[in-house]
């Protein structure tokens, strides 16, 4: 099993869902296309695809010029029947590559915030692995309409599309599931600055968040990533 692993942002890494994808013996091949790395050329020689998240937006092709490049491998992926996993920035490129708009600056969320499935998401073989409504680590400013013949699978009041599937297995989340409370405490340092811009509160309420939240939000993650790689068919 080959999965490309995209990351568009420094910092932001596989988190929980990496120890699954292990496991299960896949064979990671990062490119760290935040630093110039080139992406694949096309799907051939990989299995699925997951891309990461990033401050940018879906739309920033001056600041990231790799971003159309990287719309039309996800397309390609999911359009040769390979799982293909968007999270917030990859979901956002996953809405793009099919023609959905992105809408920038209009979904603000940040923290642990509850999701809900669809009918849709509860008949879902990745995301009814969560349950039909769960808390979940949010970051994010943007979001995307739904893309024509995509199927809506979660949703909240700061974001109607926080989850959907195009094809087989192309999935999109809004939300970062990946984000632990371990990843959730190193971005907090990381990114101490940005998030005081806008949560300056958010190292106090931090900790009794985590409580409240965090065990669920993690095991309602890692059932996803588990969920997710089921739906990983080898390529001949």
């Amino acid at each position: 099993m080959r999965i490309a692993v995209v990351q568009n942002f420094a910092g932001t890494g596989l988190g929980q869902i990496e120890a699954p994808l292990r496991e299960a013996g896949a064979e990671l091949v990062e490119i760290l296309a935040f630093e110039g790395e080139p992406l694949p050329a096309s799907p051939d020689g990989f299995d699925a695809l997951i891309v990461l998240g990033g401050a940018q937006s879906a739309l920033d092709d001056v600041g990231s010029p790799w971003l159309p490049d990287l719309t039309g491998l996800m397309r390609g992926f999911v359009d040769s029947d390979r799982s293909v996993l968007g999270i917030c920035l990859g979901s956002q490129l996953l809405a793009r590559a099919y023609d959905a708009d992105n809408l920038v600056g209009v979904a603000h969320e940040f923290g642990w915030c509850q999701v809900a499935l669809t009918p849709e998401g509860l008949d879902d073989p990745v995301l009814s692995a969560a349950g039909a409504s769960f808390p979940i680590f949010q970051w994010h400013d943007d979001t995307f309409t739904l893309p024509r013949g995509g199927v809506r699978l979660a949703g909240n009041d700061a974001a109607h599309n926080q989850a959907f599937r195009i094809g087989r297995a192309g999935y999109g989340m809004q939300f970062h599931f990946e984000a632990d409370r371990k990843l959730v405490g190193e971005w907090s340092s990381d990114f101490a600055t940005t998030i005081a811009s806008s949560q300056p509160d958010w190292q106090e309420r931090r900790f009794q968040d985590a409580k409240t939240f965090g065990r669920a939000a993690d095991a309602a993650g890692l059932a996803i990533a588990r969920a997710w790689l089921g739906t990983i068919r080898l390529s001949t």
